[in-house]
């Protein structure tokens, strides 16, 4: 048999993949050696978003004195954190199970597939052959070159949610989302956390916004280092000391590895397909084709933005230039983040310093605080800013959110920013009151201030007031 898709890996961008073509009545063969839902499910979004809701609430327990309730230190059962996080991950799974893409007519092959020529791979002594291939293997964690490192007992993404220990000093290695995410929420559930980063934490986000996100964590007792360079790590009996370079001695009970990720491409024989890679993954152009035109690379393994809605945006663009011959383009400034801290801190499009570099002095930055919304008033959640920058003609560019619900926040500006609309038409919504979202809409308004001095309007209203 000849496919028309083989698709190797079922994580969010080979499983939207295969669910589409199927559903379009391809002959689908989707290959994965580890669990179905890949990293997403079992390692990345839901266990992290599962732990992080459970850590709100041991927050709310211990600091609910300003609403007039009696705040208590929570009293928590790690172990039942992490079966929390199990049972959020089995009730999803069901919707990633290979007997689901089997009744959708997905032939389903749990072993690693690799290369033996263009157009046919080769799993679990079978051979596959395809019009199209869709390498989706994903990423994994990266080890930064530290000496000793490797030899002492680290946790990743893939493993800490497997830990059932109860952390009493947790260390973390990389200030990025991953490791700030897992920080907060560890040290809500009562450890003492330590963050080392080598540059700048959240370096990739608007300063002005990742500063009330560090200045809530420290609050909240994260002790987070910034430029940090590491000497050693060290195994001493059941602890983990990281030994700094000026010769400061961090030890801890657990240390967790957060410092960026690396692709899946290891045992995919890609030579012998005629796909081209780097470091950073599959070498892809516009339309996600990789140097064989037959084969194709979708979410973390092409190299680009690492989320997994980005998975899901690859899949769609290769379902229309594979299946329908459409002309797609991978575009990367449609792509919102979200950073699930709390306060969260939400981006779309272009932020301040970029749109300085392409617009110059044209650009327009409006900002709203959250201090300044009566609803975030009434929740106890001031802690944020509304960030929007504005081009010509009032066309928006960028919005960057720091503050409670963040995340949610920030879709309306996506809409904004890739349908090329203008604040205009923010300033002129009528929203809920009170909501968050009037915060965005202050932020808009504020774009017109001053107008009424200007002398031009000034003379236009002192002549109509003649006519009656």
């Amino acid at each position: 048999m000849i496919y028309d898709f083989a698709i190797i890996g079922g994580g969010s961008a080979g499983l939207s993949l295969a669910a589409a073509a199927a559903q379009f009545g391809e002959k689908v063969v989707l290959f994965e050696k580890a669990d179905m839902g890949g990293d997403c499910l079992n390692f990345g979004c839901i266990p992290s978003k599962s732990l992080i809701a459970a850590a709100k609430h041991a927050h709310a327990q211990r600091s609910s004195a300003p609403y007039g309730v009696a705040a208590v230190e929570p009293d928590v059962d790690y172990a039942k954190v992490m079966a929390h996080v199990e049972r959020v991950i089995a009730a999803i799974a069901p919707h990633d199970s290979q007997e689901r893409f089997e009744k959708l007519g997905v032939t389903v092959v749990r072993a690693p597939a690799q290369f033996i020529s263009a157009r046919r791979l080769s799993a679990a002594g079978q051979t596959y052959e395809a019009r199209k291939i869709v390498i989706a293997t994903g990423s994994r964690a990266s080890v930064p070159p530290i000496h000793g490192l490797k030899d002492a007992p680290y946790l990743t993404n893939e493993t800490i949610f497997k830990n059932r220990i109860m952390p009493t000093h947790l260390i973390v290695i990389g200030g990025g989302p991953i490791g700030l995410e897992m920080a907060q929420a560890h040290r809500r559930l009562g450890c003492k956390v330590t963050v080392l980063e080598a540059l700048q934490p959240l370096a990739k986000a608007d300063p002005e916004l990742t500063s009330i996100v560090l200045d809530a964590l420290r609050g909240e007792g994260v002790d987070i280092r910034a430029q940090v360079a590491i000497a050693e790590v060290i195994s001493v009996k059941k602890s983990i000391q990281v030994i700094l370079e000026d010769g400061e001695v961090i030890e801890g009970s657990h240390l967790l590895v957060a410092a960026g990720r690396m692709p899946n491409i290891e045992g995919l024989n890609l030579e012998a397909g005629g796909v081209e890679y780097t470091k950073r993954g599959i070498t892809v152009d516009a339309s996600l084709r990789s140097s064989n035109r037959n084969v194709y690379a979708a979410g973390d393994v092409a190299g680009g933005l690492q989320f997994t809605h980005v998975a899901g945006y690859h899949a769609g663009l290769i379902i229309r230039n594979a299946m329908f011959r459409l002309p797609v383009k991978n575009r990367t400034d449609i792509i919102p983040w979200v950073t699930y801290t709390d306060p969260e801190l939400a981006h779309m499009g272009l932020t301040e310093v970029d749109a300085k570099k392409l617009h110059g002095e044209q650009i327009k930055v409006l900002r709203w605080a959250f201090k300044e919304n009566d609803r975030a008033q009434a929740e106890g959640k001031t802690k944020g800013l509304v960030k929007i920058i504005v081009g010509k003609r009032g066309l928006i560019l960028g919005a960057s959110i720091v503050g409670a619900g963040a995340g949610e926040l920030i879709a309306p500006w996506v809409l904004a920013v890739t349908n090329k609309m203008k604040i205009s038409a923010f300033a002129n919504m009528v929203l809920p009151y009170p909501t968050l979202s009037e915060a965005g809409k202050r932020a808009a308004i504020t774009n017109y201030a001053g107008i009424a001095q200007k002398p031009l309007l000034r003379r236009v209203l002192g002549f109509l007031k003649l006519l009656g």
